[in-house]
């Protein structure tokens, strides 16, 4: 047995050299190790709760120092130095990691305790504690949001084929100018803007669901049209001539040819704009207003979305808050997760609709 883990040991440091494993196990193995302490301090109460934010970040300080010593011990100083520059980049990285793992840790934590059946089955009619759901929000956010996507896609990608295959002069400045204003305007300008335009035709308190459409469309439209109009623009300029030197007119060469090739580009863009839209608060606040009932009509009477149900439980808290922000914390996590369906549905349409390379 022992000359067997010499053997290992050789071939681990073997040459002066570490081998490929040792910073990925010295990596994990800090890790480990910070977990292990930070859960033996939150079982003899030294700390409140586990917190795998500090482990990992803990844990990363203590790899950059131990794989440093190991390198200059097997390796020299000139490698240690070298080994030092790549785990301090390691570091940048899980730092800049570290508040998504926080992000995902937390809402997990607290969104389970509302993960069930009720939460997806009953509304909050008449719960004023304990119990309740928010299946009418999740509604309200589906249909708020698809009606959102079917008045900006079209006219995001309409703009964006004009603006790389037709547009030329001021007109094509100007409109690009316009998207990339419209790119930056505050969500809550475009909800009073849907609220203005509504208010003229229906007068003043007009909310439901189609004004809210509209405010998330307004801030979806100039993101798929920067998005589409980038992935237009890789299209190879070969493809198209050689649809042009077969007699092909050039708007069927946009949907035959230049439109396949780009649908994974537009998919993507397709769904950054829903999942920019989707957790949208103050425009829906001010647009679809909110309720504590079921409305399936986008056309009639306040409709409730997840983000405003999330925003509603934890402001107005009753008595007794725990049920209030645990609903508000399960909002989150299913919004998070939709987002997530969202992406995962986008990777399927484009696999199943991009152009296949292989003969």
């Amino acid at each position: 047995m022992s000359l067997a883990l010499r053997q290992s040991a050789g071939n681990v440091f073997a040459n002066g050299k570490l081998h490929k494993s040792v910073p990925w196990l010295l990596l994990g193995g800090s890790w480990v190790a910070l977990a292990l302490v930070f859960a033996l301090l939150n079982a003899g109460g030294a700390v409140k709760d586990f917190n795998i934010v500090a482990a990992l970040f803990l844990g990363t300080v203590l790899f950059d120092v131990l794989i440093v010593v190991v390198s200059r011990i097997v390796e020299g100083g000139r490698k240690a130095v070298d080994r030092l520059v790549t785990s301090l980049v390691v570091t940048a990285f899980v730092i800049a990691v570290l508040p998504l793992v926080s992000l995902l840790w937390t809402v997990l934590a607290d969104g389970l305790a509302r993960f069930d059946a009720a939460f997806f089955s009953y509304s909050m009619r008449g719960v004023i504690s304990v119990g309740g759901g928010a299946v009418h929000a999740l509604v309200g956010t589906l249909e708020i949001t698809l009606f959102a996507a079917l008045i900006s896609v079209p006219i995001g990608l309409l703009t964006s084929i004009y603006l790389v295959e037709y547009g030329r002069g001021a007109l094509a400045r100007g409109i690009t100018f316009f998207v990339d204003v419209m790119t930056g305007i505050p969500s809550i300008v475009a909800g009073l803007f849907a609220y203005s335009l509504f208010a003229l035709f229906l007068g003043p308190g007009a909310r439901f669901g189609l004004v809210g459409s509209v405010a998330l469309a307004v801030l979806m439209i100039p993101i798929v049209v920067r998005s589409t109009e980038e992935v237009l623009k890789i299209v190879p300029m070969e493809l198209r001539e050689a649809s042009y030197a077969l007699g092909v007119p050039k708007w069927l060469t946009i949907v035959k040819v230049v439109l396949p090739t780009s649908l994974a580009g537009i998919t993507t863009g397709v769904m950054l704009a829903i999942a920019r839209v989707i957790g949208e608060t103050a425009p829906l606040l001010v647009t679809a207003g909110f309720t504590t009932s079921m409305n399936y009509d986008l056309f009639g009477n306040p409709m409730m979305t997840l983000p405003v149900f999330a925003y509603t439980q934890y402001s107005q808290q009753g008595a007794n808050p725990v049920p209030f922000v645990d609903r508000a914390w399960t909002a989150a996590l299913v919004l998070i997760l939709i987002v997530m369906l969202l992406n995962l549905l986008a990777r399927f349409i484009t696999r199943l609709f991009a152009p296949k390379l292989s003969r």
